[in-house]
Formats: C-alpha cells, sequence, structure tokens
C-alpha cells in the first residue's frame, strides 16, 4: 500500500519587479525608481536597494522622493509591461513544477508535489531558484510549505520552508497582515492586540467573525490546512481572431471590404460576449501567389462597431497591391480593452467624447499614436512643469484646477526684455514691437525646485506679474529681483 504524498507548495515572490525588469536592460548603480500617476501625482511604484537606503519608501510622492534624495533617477511604471514579464517569468518558473499560476501582481505560485527530490530536496529547489533568479537580476523571495497560504505569508517575510504539519509553528510569529487580509482588518486586529497570526489562534472564533466578517477566518484556515486553497495555472491568453478561405479570388476594393465587414461582424461578436473592445487590429491578406499584405489599424477607444472600424480599412484597403486576387483574409485582434455595456439615454450623453475618440484615431492612423497628444495637469507650481503631454489615445481627460492665480494661454520659453526696477516697465520692446503699460496686477512670487537642477531656473525666485498693454496684448512678465532682469513668459487670451 503505497503513501500520499504531503502537498508542497512554492510561492516566488518578487519584492523589485518593476525596477528590476528595467534595470536588467538599463543598469543604473545609483538610485533608482518607477513612479506611478494617482490623483495627478506621480508615486513611488517600486525602488531599488540604493534608493530603499537613502529612506525611500514605496507610495511617498516623487517630489518629496528627489527632495530627500537629489541624485534619485526615475521612470514611469509600465503595467500591461510588468504583467507580461511577469507572465513570462511564470513560463519558465514551469520547471519547478507543472501547475504555475500568478499570486498576486508581483508573485508566483506553484505546486511542487513531488518534485522537490529532482533537485536534491526542498532545500536544493530554493538554492537553485534563488541562484538562476539572481543571475537574472532579479530580486527573488521564495518559501514552501504544505498550504498556499503558509507559504505566501512565507514568502513575503523573508523565505524558508516550513515542515509538513508545521504550519503554524512556521507561520505563527509572523502579522495578521501576512494572511492577505485587507488594511482595515490589520489595523482593527492591532488596536485589539492581536499582532501575530498565533494570536489569532488563541481567542474565540465567534467574535472575530462577527467584527471582522468570515473572510479573516478563511485566510487563517487556508494557511493553517484547514480549508482547501487550489493552485491554479493560467490558461493561455483569449485569442480573437476570424479567417476567410474563398473559392475564387478576389481583388476588387468592395469585394475584400465586403469579406473584411463579414469578419468583423464575428469578430465582434466574440468581444461582446466577454465585454470587450478591440483597440488594435491587424488584417491579413494572401494573394495567390502566395505574397501577404498586412494592415495594422489602432483605436483611441475600445470599440466593437463592424460598421465604424471597417471604414478605417477603407483607405488602406484600396492602396494595396491585390496582384492576381487574394484568397484568404485574415483578421486578429491583438490588443483588447475592457468594455462594459453601455446605458442608452435620449440626451447623448458621451457622443462628444466618441467624437473625439474617433478623430483621434483618424489622425492616429495617420500620423502615429504618439504624435496626438493631450495635456494632463501636474503636480508642481513651476508653470512649466505644471502640466504633462501624454498620448492621447491611451490616456484619460483630466480637468485642470480652476482655483488659484490665473495662467496664460500661451507658454513659451522666457523672452528677456530691456527694462530694470522691480515694477513693470511704463514702456518696453519684445518681438520687435513696442509697448506701452495700461495695466498691471502681481506679484506673484514663485520659487525653484531646489531639488532640481532647472537651467531655465538658475536665476533663482520669480515674481510675476499680468500686464495689459495699451496695444491690446495681455502678457505674463517676471522679475528675478536675486539676479535682476526682466522675462516675457507668456500671452492671455
Amino acid at each position: 500500500m503505497t503513501r500520499a504524498l504531503a502537498r508542497r507548495v512554492l510561492c516566488i515572490w518578487f519584492p523589485r519587479l518593476a525596477s528590476d525588469r528595467i534595470l536588467r536592460l538599463r543598469p543604473h548603480d545609483g538610485p533608482f525608481a518607477v513612479s506611478l500617476n494617482r490623483s495627478n501625482s506621480e508615486h513611488i511604484h517600486c525602488l531599488n536597494t540604493a534608493a530603499e537606503a537613502r529612506g525611500l519608501r514605496r507610495g511617498m510622492s516623487l517630489a518629496d522622493a528627489r527632495a530627500l534624495c537629489p541624485q534619485l533617477v526615475s521612470e514611469p511604471a509600465d503595467l500591461p509591461g510588468e504583467r507580461q514579464f511577469l507572465a513570462a517569468l511564470g513560463r519558465w518558473a514551469g520547471r519547478y513544477g507543472p501547475m504555475v499560476g500568478r499570486d498576486g501582481a508581483d508573485g508566483l505560485v506553484a505546486d511542487i508535489t513531488g518534485v522537490p527530490h529532482l533537485f536534491g530536496g526542498e532545500e536544493g529547489l530554493l538554492a537553485d531558484l534563488q541562484d538562476r533568479f539572481s543571475r537574472a537580476g532579479l530580486t527573488v523571495s521564495a518559501a514552501i510549505a504544505g498550504t498556499r497560504g503558509a507559504a505566501y505569508a512565507l514568502s513575503r517575510h523573508g523565505g524558508g520552508i516550513a515542515p509538513p504539519g508545521e504550519a503554524l509553528a512556521a507561520i505563527g510569529a509572523l502579522p495578521p497582515s501576512a494572511l492577505r487580509i485587507d488594511g482595515e482588518t490589520e489595523n482593527g486586529l492591532q488596536q485589539m492586540g492581536l499582532r501575530t497570526i498565533r494570536d489569532l489562534t488563541q481567542v474565540p472564533r465567534a467574535p472575530l467573525a462577527r467584527r471582522f466578517g468570515a473572510s479573516l477566518m478563511l485566510r487563517l484556515d487556508q494557511a493553517l490546512g484547514l480549508a482547501g486553497e487550489p493552485v491554479s495555472p493560467d490558461g493561455p491568453p483569449p485569442h480573437f481572431g476570424a479567417r476567410m478561405t474563398l473559392p475564387e479570388p478576389i481583388g476588387l476594393v468592395g469585394d475584400v471590404m465586403a469579406g473584411l465587414t463579414r469578419l468583423l461582424e464575428r469578430l465582434c461578436e466574440k468581444l461582446a460576449a466577454v465585454n470587450l473592445g478591440a483597440r488594435r487590429l491587424r488584417v491579413e491578406l494572401r494573394r495567390v501567389d502566395g505574397d501577404l499584405a498586412q494592415l495594422d489599424v489602432g483605436l483611441a477607444r475600445p470599440m466593437r462597431d463592424p460598421a465604424a472600424i471597417a471604414r478605417l480599412f477603407a483607405r488602406t484597403i484600396e492602396k494595396v497591391d491585390a496582384g492576381f486576387g487574394f484568397d484568404q483574409l485574415r483578421m486578429t485582434v491583438s490588443i483588447v480593452e475592457e468594455m462594459r455595456p453601455q446605458q442608452l439615454t435620449s440626451a447623448g450623453e458621451g457622443e462628444a467624447e466618441g467624437r473625439l475618440a474617433d478623430l483621434i484615431t483618424r489622425i492616429g492612423n495617420r500620423l502615429g499614436f504618439d504624435a496626438v497628444r493631450r495635456h494632463l495637469p501636474a503636480d508642481s507650481h513651476i508653470p512649466e512643469r505644471s502640466y504633462l503631454a501624454a498620448p492621447a489615445a491611451f490616456s484619460q481627460p483630466e480637468p485642470f484646477p480652476r482655483c488659484g492665480p490665473r495662467r496664460p494661454l500661451i507658454l513659451f520659453a522666457p523672452e528677456p526684455l530691456t527694462a530694470q526696477g522691480p515694477t513693470p516697465p511704463a514702456r518696453f520692446s519684445w518681438r520687435r514691437m513696442r509697448f506701452t503699460l495700461g495695466r498691471a496686477s502681481g506679484p506673484e512670487r514663485l520659487s525653484p525646485e531646489w531639488w532640481l537642477d532647472d537651467p531655465e531656473w538658475r536665476r533663482g525666485l520669480r515674481d510675476y506679474w499680468f500686464v495689459q498693454t495699451l496695444e491690446g496684448r495681455r502678457l505674463w512678465l517676471f522679475h528675478t529681483p536675486q539676479n535682476p532682469g526682466w522675462y516675457v513668459h507668456g500671452e492671455f487670451a
């Protein structure tokens, strides 16, 4: 009679996934951070060890981080790229177990039951894993336990191995946050004096369940092996494609468009079934001589309207050389995005946004989507850095704050004036035109961001004035008291 193998679970945590992903390609020895925009402000998303040694931490604003560490180098986060990178790591980690799945946004989990002996035991498996990831330039913390919950807790607190049947002994001294609970529950447990997982097992369960819900008890039972928790491998990504093989070649634009429309109708039905919309499509036209023509179309918003998408292909189809005709049409959707059903109203809500997105789509397919940009507010009092220019197709419009001092409609690089004194000159010349001061209001003093070395701000403080000239021009002037001089920085409408 054979004895069943004890279940063993491996959890792999990448605490610096975002920064390691970038630094593997572009090494940097100094402080480095990956920033993420939240609520119109850049915050630290991930750090390398050099940045953590300077006292920086995740979640703090990028401006505060630069104030503490002026040498900090940062790059914006690429969340889709991080997900693809983690998926690639998951496929590679299949060498340690047949079933590997994601464990949050920065971790992997694998069922390794019956596998460790191939590496000389569990210690050998962890040593092999650590060595391979280290050589790949990735920081990793891994743990093995009899349950997924216990392996997760250990991996986030230094790693290690929990012997079979000794989950509580291995994780009992860890804080309750290791059980994958939310911050509000963790704070409530701290207020009750329950600071370790072992403390949770020493109090009655019913009061805890009434106060924090059944999810807390479920996480505790899963970690201790009293409740099951499967390890589900990630399935292959869904494929959205359609193909049409023709009995006779076609070459007329109308015939090709009719075939593409039929393919689009089938694709849009598949997308609607899973509440997704297309953001990028590719059409492959195979000629009878074997040559292949490829056409790519990007969309500024997720769409699944066959007629609207077909119109985007019409112009490019006319330029394709059909030769002796096409005998096969193939269409695939390479990028999809969530697209929930929308409530139809008689007020036409959202029509303006839809027309703008369609305009961006048409221009973007001609000039490139990176060339069509929109301005977004940024968290800075410096005029030149109070906005960001982001690709319009991959960002959402955000309103600029209406409160505070007014700002000019047109902002350009400061242009010097020949004037003296701390108040606006009565007469001055600018761009070969002479102006006479009619009315002026100010000053509004702005100080440079001392943690950034900006050549434009090396003259020090600026005193800004709104100037109305008798000739009708409304200008934005500033005076630099620390290094006296006058400049024109913008023009109002």
